[in-house]
């Protein structure tokens, strides 16, 4: 597995690749052929960014059969879609605000998929030559509000409900991947990506003949069953086979 991330040291912002505790840093475009140097240095010290600064941010909707079952909502045809904020978007170890303390607001452990190249009506056997990685991310969401409104794009959009990374994993399956998400060390999901109703490639396809995809555009592909509120004080962890964790806190 490769495994890259996204760094800060003091103004420098830059990309590395992460092996066992060091950094590579890359030479070149991330998106592109990028070469990396050969001397390490530790990451002890710099601070771990969130993976991509994305364009956009496609949520997808009921994607497991056991998450729409215990929402009560019916399994769509094709990959139901919506736009999130960029602006929600915080790295590992950082905190998730909840706005309203007398609303409902959930956990929902994600895979996303990390574009990597432009893409308008790609086929899906063709897909994954346009998918730079995949990493691990939470779509959380005020509960109350999507129940009162008819689009989702408010109730999962404030500042910090977008948890992503903490690094890309450039070499590895998507469709056989354990994912789980621990509250304050309990297990509350555990599913597997082979349970999604539309495979990555399959939303990667459907959402680029709708709109433009472009390098570093993220796509949440669906939460499993087991969806819960958050409180303030919560540690969540999201967990994905082969994927670094990531791990929020909530106040």
């Amino acid at each position: 597995m490769a495994a890259i991330g996204r760094f800060q040291k003091g103004d420098d912002i830059f990309y590395a690749k992460v092996v066992d505790g060091e950094l590579f840093r890359l030479q070149g475009d991330v998106f592109g052929s990028p070469s990396y140097e050969k001397k390490a240095m530790p990451l002890k010290g710099v601070k771990t960014l969130t993976p991509v600064a994305p364009s956009k941010i496609i949520a997808v909707g009921l994607n497991y059969a056991d998450h729409a079952r215990e929402t009560g909502k019916t399994l769509p045809k094709e990959p139901l879609f919506w736009l999130k904020a960029p602006t929600a978007l915080i790295p590992d170890g950082a905190k998730i605000e909840i706005p309203f303390s007398n609303h409902r607001t959930d956990y929902e452990a994600e895979l996303a998929i990390v574009i990597g190249r432009r893409v308008r009506n790609v086929t899906a056997a063709a897909a994954a030559r346009y998918i730079l990685g995949y990493t691990s991310a939470q779509d959380i969401t005020d509960r109350t509000i999507q129940e009162s409104e008819g689009q989702w794009a408010r109730c999962k959009s404030f500042d910090t409900f977008t948890p992503l990374g903490p690094y890309i994993e450039t070499k590895i399956d998507p469709h056989d991947l354990t994912i789980q998400l621990f509250q304050n060390g309990q297990l509350r999901q555990n599913s597997n990506t082979s349970q999604l109703i539309f495979n990555c490639f399959q939303l990667v396809s459907f959402i680029s003949t709708n709109l433009t995809l472009l390098p570093g555009d993220v796509i949440l592909t669906g939460t499993p069953s087991g969806i819960g509120p958050i409180e303030s004080g919560d540690r969540l962890e999201v967990r994905i086979q082969g994927l670094t964790p990531l791990v929020n806190t909530v106040k």
